[in-house]
Formats: structure tokens, sequence, C-alpha cells
């Protein structure tokens, strides 16, 4: 199959799927999601993501319909139906079905979504340009829920300003991007926010602190500002989509480029690991 869908048990072609218009994703975007890739049919951590979605549900009180267990052989069985093994893995739970009511519904059945979609990761060596942008999210970053229309505006505004990924900064400490973590290397450092409630705890991320431990770089997890994000003398984002790009430019400004022998031993690692792992 081309593009996979799955809910509540049901899978097919996602053009052919059907989701119910009591779903409470339709009224509140009520849920919480997750997302990997995998390569020759291998889902890349797929542990620490499926950790990260049960831990999203439990701070919003979602009973999940399955156990960690079942929801990871299900992920294997849709991604072993697909034509190709590179792939994008999307999964998430809305907290059920019901007549429109802010309260929670009395059944506490959550719905289960799964989208499988042919994609190869991105390359991780290009170079992307990114603009900053108040922060004005709710203050559960920290919470990977299916509210993302800050994310999905400030994506716009960088688009149209012929950019790659928004930088948010809340007064002047730089939070996360609209899609993405956001880190700097500065004196041999690789620095990167704090995860409390004002950014998402990036399973990339992850990634990449462990490869600067392995690598002997000094990881420093604390916050910056906008000025010292413009002054670094790399600057990185993180995805499950992109693993670790560097930008070259920042509000049109030219960024970084300063520190191409520790970004390209992160980079390399990081890549590394994945191929690794996916093999």
């Amino acid at each position: 199959m081309k593009n996979l869908g799955y809910y509540n048990g049901k899978f097919g072609e996602i053009e052919e799927m059907t989701i119910p218009m009591s779903d409470r994703v339709c009224f509140f975007g009520d849920g919480v999601y997750d997302a990997t890739y995998s390569r020759n049919y291998k889902i890349f951590s797929i542990d620490d993501h499926v950790n990260r979605f049960f831990s999203s549900a439990k701070l919003l009180e979602i009973n999940l319909p399955v156990t960690k267990e079942e929801l990871k052989d299900t992920l294997y069985d849709m991604v072993k139906k697909m034509d190709t093994g590179e792939n994008f893995v999307y999964f998430q739970a809305t907290r059920g079905s019901g007549v429109r009511n802010h309260l929670f519904p009395e059944s506490g059945k959550a719905n289960l979504w799964i989208n499988i979609f042919h994609r190869e990761i991105v390359d991780v060596y290009k170079k992307v340009k990114l603009i900053t942008m108040e922060d004005t999210r709710f203050l559960h970053c920290n919470i990977k829920t299916l509210n993302l229309i800050p994310a999905v505006i400030a994506s716009q505004r960088a688009k149209e300003a012929g950019c790659d990924e928004t930088v948010f900064h809340r007064g002047d400490r730089v939070t996360e991007c609209a899609h993405s973590n956001v880190h700097i290397i500065k004196d041999g450092t690789f620095i990167t926010a704090p995860t409390d409630n004002l950014i998402l705890p990036g399973i990339a991320r992850s990634h990449i602190i462990r490869a600067c431990k392995k690598l002997g770089i000094p990881v420093s997890e604390t916050p910056y500002t906008v000025d010292e994000l413009m002054a670094a003398d790399e600057i990185m984002i993180s995805s499950a989509g992109s693993l670790c790009l560097a930008a070259d430019k920042i509000d049109g400004k030219f960024v970084g480029g300063k520190a191409p022998d520790i970004l390209s031993k992160i980079q390399d690692e990081v890549l590394r690991e994945f191929m690794e792992e996916t093999n």
C-alpha cells in the first residue's frame, strides 16, 4: 500500500478511511500524538517515541486503549504492509467520541489513529533558513498535544519569508521551533534549552545530547537568549524528520559557520546511529 491509515482496529488506504464526526479531535483537538521514521521496515527509536506518547496521554488523562507492546506490534504490522520500508510513522490518540461537550466523555475510551506515509529522511547536511517569532503558545509545550494552530501559523509565516522553520522566544528567552527543537554551539559547548514546560522534550534532541557525550563535546542544558542565538558559532534544529540540521540564516542575517568541525562530528554520529539502528 502507498499511504496506510488505521482507526480503532480498522485499516486501509488513507483515502478510503473515514473518521466519525463525533471524535473529539473535530471539536477540541483533544488528543496527543507522536511520530518517527522507518527504514528497511525498522522503526527508529520506537521505544522512545512510544514512551513519550504514553507520557503525553497520561498528562492529559487520556486512557489509551492499548499497552505499549500492543502499540509497537501494531505499528510494525502497519509498516510491513507498506510497499517500501522508508516511511513517516505517525500515531495519535484522541480522548474519545461523543456529543460535543467540554467535559470528558463518560465512556473514557480513547480512539487510536495511525498514518504511514512513504517518506525518506531529509539530507541532514543541507543548510536551512529560520525566522524568529514571539512564543504566544500555551504553557504546556512539553505535551505533544494535537492543538497545533500556533505551530501551523508559525510554519506558514516561515514559508512566506522563504524560510524553513520558525524559532519561538518568550521575551528574550529562546524556547523551541514550530516543529523542532533548537540548539546552539558556543565555544565548543552544545547548549540546549532545559526540558521544562516551555519546550517539548524531543527524541532527536536526546540523541544529539547522547552523541555529544560520546564525542566528548560538553553539553549545557540551560536557557539562552535571542542575542546568544544570533551570536552562536553554530545553530541547529532537530526533530524526528530532520534529525539535526544547521541554520545559516535567521531573520535574513547570516549566522553560524564558525564551528564546522564540531557540527559535522555531531551530524555524522547522529546519522550513523540512525543508519545502524535501521540497517
